[in-house]
């Protein structure tokens, strides 16, 4: 049994603060418009760049990587909540997205 929670992406609020933790490449493809962008191997030493006070909703690609980033922010006494399905079904459920490529955004 996990000591956070999963949520669906339906249930991610308009507002939350998102946090990505792919890789650069997928982050450029595509993500969340107004999500942060710490690849998951550089949390620890970025840190610093998240608020303990904000609730965070973390992502990946379906949930593997968001999963564990999760984990261990929350270890480190931050409130996460795990995106179930990560962006495969945030792009299937229509919310929106920007890419850094100019081009239209999609999920590696």
């Amino acid at each position: 049994m996990s000591d956070f929670e999963t949520v669906p992406v339906g249930d991610v609020p308009a507002d939350a603060k998102i946090l990505d933790v792919r890789e650069d490449y997928e982050w450029v493809a595509g993500h969340a418009e107004g999500a942060l962008h710490i690849p998951l191997d550089q949390i620890p030493a970025r840190l610093d760049e998240l608020d303990p006070d904000d609730d965070l909703y973390v992502i990946c690609r379906t949930g593997g990587r968001s999963y564990r980033a999760v984990q261990w922010l929350v270890g480190q006494g931050y409130t996460a909540t795990n995106i179930a399905g990560g962006m495969d079904m945030w792009f299937e459920t229509g919310r929106p997205m920007v890419s850094e490529n100019g081009l239209k955004p999609v999920v590696l």
